[in-house]
C-alpha cells in the first residue's frame, strides 16, 4: 500500500518539514517514526510511504514538524493529530492533502471536559467503503452539540443536490473530526461544490448550515484503487459559545450523613448529584494527594503532597469496603464514626488515625484475596513506576517515625535495585509494604469510579495541581535530581501577606527537567487524567519563574525570582546609583532604626543580639545572623512580648536594598518591597528615584522575554500531554509575558473582580472578562464573599456604589438578597466557566448559611501553619432536599444562560 502525504508550508533556508508517524503498542506506549519530506520550492512538501503491513480497519496517526539547525524546532498541535483511516476496501493507494494545524482558538472544545462530559458522543466504527475510486473529505466541527451530526450536501445528486434532508451523513472518527467517503463515479465534473450542515439527530429537523461561501475542490485524475484525501478547514456554525457554572469545594470539606468526620470519595459522588440537579456542569476540588509526613494536623495542608501520584488515605470511602466480620469492632467503629461526623470541624488526627485502623482491619480480613484479583494486578502493572517507591517510603517513614529521610539510618535515597524484591509477592520486603499497595488500590478504584460517574452525569470534575511538593516527600526522595533543596519556594508580598509567603517547598531543577522533556511533569499530568477532565495549575507563574527564598530565611522578603537576570555592579551604577555593596546587601542597622523598631527595649536588643561596628551602626551577632537562627532561639516562646521581639529581629535581617544572586555572587537583585523598609528610607531623595527606576525596570520589563522563553520550554509539553481542560491561577505579581503564553496555549485565566488584572481600576468589570477564563468571587486562599464584605467598609461602600450601581449606605452584614445579586452578576459574565465556592453559594440563603461567617474560611495564606479543617455545616443530603435553595441556585444558573 502506497501512502503519499502532501502539505504546504512556507519554509526558509535551512528548514525542513518532517512527517511523524505515531504508533501505539498494546500497553499504550507510543513510538514515533520520523521521515524527512521532499520539496520543490520550499513550500510544497511531500513524502511517499509504503506500508506493507497496513490492513483494513486500521488507522494511522501522524503530525508534521519543522526542523532547522539554527533555531528551536516547532510542531503541530499534538492534542489531536491527523488520522488516516485505511478503511477503503479497494484502496491500494492513498494520496493525502493536509494543512498545518496550530493550537486552534477553540481548543477547549477538544478537551475531555467537552468531548466526554458536555458534548458526550460515542465515536462510531468507520464503515469500510468499496468504491473503485474514492474521494475522502475530513473536516473538524468542534461546535456541534451532543444531539447534532455533521453531514455534507452538494451539487451532485449523490450528495443530495443541495437538499439538506438528503445530505450524506458523516462519521466522527476522531474527537470533533468528521469523515465521509465519496464515490468518484457519482460526482459531476472536475469541480466538487459542497457545504457542511449540522443535522439534529433527535427530530431530523432544523438543520444548521455552515457559514461562508460554498466550498470547491478541483478533483485530479483518480485511478482505480486510489483514495484521495482532503483535510479541509474547520466548519463554522452560528452557535453561541458554551458557558458553564460550577462549584468549588475541597473533598475534605464535604459532609454527608454517612461520612466519617471528613469528606470522602463517596461524598464526592453525592456532591456530583447536587451539582447536576442544579444545572451546573463543573465540580472543582483542591488537591487530593497524600500529604502524610507527621500523622498530625500539620499534614492537613493539601498543597504539600508527598507524592504527585498517591491519593490521600483520608478520602477512602469505608462504606464501599466489605463490612467487618467482627461485630464488636464494627459497632465500635460505627459509634466513633457518628461522633466524628457530628463535629463542626475536622479533627484531622482522630479521623486519619481511625481510618488507618479501619483500613488495617479490612486489609487483614480481605487483603489477601483483593491483592490476588485481576483488577489489582492491572493497577500494579500500570502504577508500579511510582507505587513501589511510594510504598517503601511510607514504610520507612513510619518505621523511623519521621519523614526527613536525610536522618534515616539507611535508605536515604531510593535504590532502584530494590524494586524487584518489593514487587515480588513472596518476598519479605513485599510483605512489609503490601498494606500501602492495598490502600492505593482501594483509593484508585474509588476515585476512578467517581470520575466515571461524573461523566455519566455530564459533570466536569476539575482537579488541582500544586506548584510544589513536600521537601521530605517521596518524590524528592525518589528523584532528587529534579529538585533544589538549598532554597524554598514561596510568593512575593501581596495583599494577603506583606512579608511574602514561604511555602517551604524545594524549588525545581528546571535544567534537569527540560533535559528529558519534562517527563516528571508529563507523568504527573497523565496520572491526573485518570480522575479529572479539567485541572487548575496552581501558581502558574512558577513555570515562568518561582520566588526562591534562602533556606536560612523565614519570611519571603529576602527571596529572588529564579531564574532571572541579575544585575551587575556596573549596570546598577549605570542607572546613576553609587553601589555600596556592604551597606546595600547586608542588614542596615543604626540607632534610629533600633529605636523605631524596639522602642523601650532598644538597649536590651543592642546588648543581647547586636554588635557595635562603627559610629551608630550595628550588626547582628553570629548566633542571630539569620531568621532561622532567630526562630530557633525563640522556639517555645509564645508570649506577645517574645513574638514582637522575634518579629523585630526578622525585620532587621531583611532590611537590605539588594539581595545577592544565588548562582552568581557578582550579580544582584533589588529586594522586593524595599521601598517600605528603613534601608530605602535612609537614601537621599535622588537615590530613591534612581532605585525606583531600577526596581521597575527589573520587576516589570527586564525579564519579560527571558521568562517567556522559560515558560515555553515547559508548558506546551504539559498542556498537550492530556486532553484535560487547562485552567491556571495567574494571580499575584504577573509579568506581561504571562498572558502572551496563556493566549498562545489557550489556557483559561482566573478572573476575580476584587483583584483586577488592570492596574488602573479598583474593581474589575465583569463584562470585560475574556471568554477563555474562569470567573469566581473568592478562592480557598481568600476570605469568602461575606467575610470580604465586612473587612473594609470603605472598600465595600465603593463597590456597592460603583459596581452594583446602588445608592446609599452598603448594608452590613451582607444580606442574602444582595449576595444573590452579586452571584447573579458573576454568572452573567462572558467567562466560559463561573465556579463559585460552596460558601458563596450558601451566602444567598440567610436561613441556610452558617451563622458565623468567619468559620467559613478555608485557608489564611499569611499563616504557614494554618489548620485546614473547614467542613460544610449542612449535609449534602439536606442540600438535595432543600427545595427552596436548590431552585434558587438553578434559577440563577439558567437565567444567566449557563448550563
Amino acid at each position: 500500500m502506497k501512502l503519499t502525504f502532501n502539505i504546504n508550508y512556507d519554509t526558509v533556508f535551512g528548514e525542513e518539514v518532517l512527517l511523524n508517524i505515531v504508533e501505539t503498542d498494546s500497553k499504550g506506549r507510543k513510538k514515533t517514526s520520523q521521515f524527512r519530506m521532499n520539496n520543490r520550492d520550499g513550500k510544497h512538501w511531500w513524502y511517499e510511504l509504503n506500508r506493507k503491513e497496513a490492513t483494513l480497519n486500521t488507522s494511522l496517526d501522524y503530525y508534521y514538524s519543522v526542523d532547522c539547525d539554527w533555531a528551536d524546532s516547532r510542531h503541530e498541535w499534538l492534542t489531536e493529530t491527523h488520522r488516516l483511516e485505511l478503511s477503503a476496501v479497494k484502496g491500494r493507494e492513498y494520496t493525502v492533502y493536509d494543512h498545518w494545524a496550530d493550537v486552534p482558538e477553540d481548543s477547549y472544545l477538544y478537551s475531555s471536559a467537552f468531548t466526554e462530559c458536555v458534548n458526550r458522543r460515542p465515536l462510531p466504527s468507520i464503515r469500510p467503503s468499496a468504491y473503485d475510486k474514492t474521494v475522502r473529505l475530513i473536516v473538524r466541527a468542534p461546535q456541534l452539540r451532543t444531539f447534532e451530526q455533521l453531514a455534507v450536501v452538494g451539487k451532485p445528486k449523490s450528495m443530495g443536490a443541495w437538499d439538506v434532508f438528503k445530505a450524506l451523513p458523516m462519521y466522527e472518527h476522531n474527537y470533533n473530526e468528521w469523515i465521509v467517503d465519496l464515490n468518484v463515479e457519482t460526482l459531476d465534473g472536475e469541480v466538487l461544490e459542497f457545504k457542511f450542515a449540522a443535522l439534529n439527530t433527535a427530530d431530523k429537523q432544523h438543520p444548521l448550515w455552515e457559514t461562508g461561501m460554498n466550498r470547491e475542490i478541483h478533483l485530479p485524475e483518480i485511478k482505480n484503487g486510489e483514495v484521495v484525501v482532503y483535510e479541509l478547514s474547520q466548519a463554522f456554525f452560528d452557535i453561541c459559545n458554551r458557558k458553564l457554572a460550577g462549584t468549588l469545594v475541597p473533598v475534605f470539606s464535604l459532609r454527608s450523613k454517612t461520612s466519617y468526620g471528613i469528606g470522602d470519595f463517596g461524598d464526592l459522588k453525592k456532591m456530583i448529584d447536587w451539582v447536576a440537579v442544579t444545572h451546573q456542569r463543573v465540580l472543582q476540588v483542591l488537591p487530593i494527594n497524600d500529604t502524610t509526613t507527621t500523622h498530625t494536623w500539620t499534614d492537613s495542608y493539601p498543597y504539600s503532597c508527598i507524592s504527585i501520584f498517591a491519593l490521600h488515605p483520608q478520602y477512602a470511602d469505608l462504606r464501599q469496603l466489605p463490612p467487618l466480620k467482627d461485630g464488636k469492632k464494627s459497632n465500635d467503629f460505627e459509634a466513633l464514626r457518628q461522633e466524628l461526623n457530628a463535629l463542626k470541624q475536622i479533627d484531622y488526627e482522630r479521623v486519619n488515625d481511625t481510618k488507618q485502623k479501619y483500613l488495617h482491619e479490612i486489609y487483614q480480613q480481605e487483603g489477601k484475596e483483593m491483592l490476588k484479583s485481576k483488577a489489582f494486578k492491572q493497577f500494579f502493572a500500570d502504577s508500579e513506576q511510582w507505587l513501589v517507591p511510594y510504598a517503601q517510603y511510607c514504610y520507612l517513614r513510619d518505621k523511623y517515625g519521621k519523614a526527613d529521610f536525610s536522618t534515616w539510618p539507611d535508605h536515604q535515597v531510593w535504590n532502584e535495585k530494590e524494586r524487584k524484591q518489593l514487587s515480588t509477592p513472596s518476598s519479605k520486603e513485599y510483605k512489609e509494604v503490601e498494606f500501602f499497595y492495598f490502600v492505593q488500590f482501594v483509593l484508585n478504584q474509588q476515585m476512578e469510579a467517581v470520575h466515571a460517574y461524573a461523566r455519566e452525569k455530564g459533570v466536569i470534575l476539575k482537579g488541582d495541581i500544586p506548584i510544589g511538593v513536600n521537601r521530605y516527600g517521596c518524590d524528592v526522595w525518589m528523584e532528587p535530581k529534579y529538585f533544589n533543596l538549598n532554597g524554598q519556594a514561596g510568593a512575593p508580598p501581596d495583599d494577603f501577606s506583606v512579608n511574602g509567603q514561604n511555602w517551604g517547598f524545594p524549588t525545581y531543577n528546571w535544567d534537569e527537567m527540560v533535559k528529558d522533556g519534562c517527563k516528571w511533569w508529563v507523568r504527573r499530568f497523565q496520572n491526573m487524567n485518570k480522575y479529572f477532565d479539567a485541572y487548575r495549575i496552581d501558581h502558574v507563574l512558577g513555570f515562568f519563574r518561582i520566588w526562591e527564598i534562602p533556606s536560612d530565611a523565614v519570611h519571603g522578603l529576602l527571596g529572588q525570582f529564579a531564574p532571572s537576570l541579575g544585575m551587575s555592579r556596573e549596570e546598577i551604577e549605570g542607572y546613576g546609583l553609587h553601589f555600596l555593596e556592604d551597606q546595600f546587601t547586608k542588614p542596615f542597622i543604626s540607632d534610629w532604626i533600633i529605636d523605631r523598631v524596639f522602642h523601650e527595649r532598644a538597649a536590651e536588643v543592642k546588648q543581647r543580639f547586636l554588635n557595635h561596628t562603627h559610629d551608630d551602626i550595628y550588626e547582628l551577632k553570629p548566633e542571630f545572623s539569620t531568621q532561622r537562627k532567630v526562630e530557633a532561639a525563640f522556639e517555645g516562646k509564645t508570649s506577645d512580648a517574645d513574638i514582637w521581639l522575634r518579629d523585630g529581629l526578622y525585620a532587621l535581617i531583611s532590611n537590605v536594598l539588594f539581595v545577592r544572586d544565588r548562582k552568581d555572587p557578582n550579580k544582584f537583585h533589588p529586594r522586593i518591597s524595599a521601598q517600605f523598609d528603613f534601608t530605602y528610607e535612609a537614601l537621599y531623595d535622588s537615590d530613591k528615584a534612581v532605585f525606583n527606576r531600577i526596581y521597575n525596570d527589573y520587576y516589570y520589563r527586564r525579564n519579560n522575554q527571558f521568562w517567556y522563553r522559560e515558560a515555553m520550554k515547559k508548558l506546551p509539553k504539559l498542556v498537550q500531554a492530556t486532553r484535560m481542560l487547562v485552567c491556571a491561577e495567574d494571580l499575584g505579581m504577573v509579568p506581561d509575558c504571562v498572558p502572551w503564553v496563556m493566549n498562545n496555549l489557550k489556557i483559561l485565566s482566573l478572573e476575580l473582580q476584587s483583584m483586577p488584572k488592570d492596574p488602573h481600576v479598583r474593581f474589575g468589570y465583569l463584562g470585560s472578562n475574556p471568554y477563555r477564563s474562569v470567573c469566581t468571587i473568592s478562592s480557598h486562599d481568600m476570605p469568602t464573599l461575606r467575610q470580604w464584605w465586612d473587612e473594609d467598609f470603605e472598600r465595600t461602600q465603593a463597590y456597592y456604589n460603583s459596581m452594583l450601581y446602588r445608592g446609599g449606605a452598603a448594608p452590613h452584614p451582607l444580606p442574602g438578597w444582595l449576595a444573590r445579586d452579586i452571584v447573579g452578576r458573576h454568572l452573567m459574565s462572558p467567562s466560559m466557566l463561573c465556579i463559585l465556592s460552596v460558601q458563596d453559594w450558601l451566602a444567598i440563603d440567610e436561613k441556610l448559611r452558617l451563622a458565623d461567617q468567619n468559620a467559613e474560611r478555608i485557608n489564611i495564606p499569611a499563616n504557614p501553619k494554618h489548620y485546614w479543617r473547614y467542613r460544610m455545616h449542612v449535609s449534602i443530603e439536606d442540600l438535595m432536599q432543600n427545595t427552596d435553595f436548590r431552585e434558587n441556585v438553578t434559577e440563577l444558573v439558567c437565567q444567566s444562560g449557563r448550563e
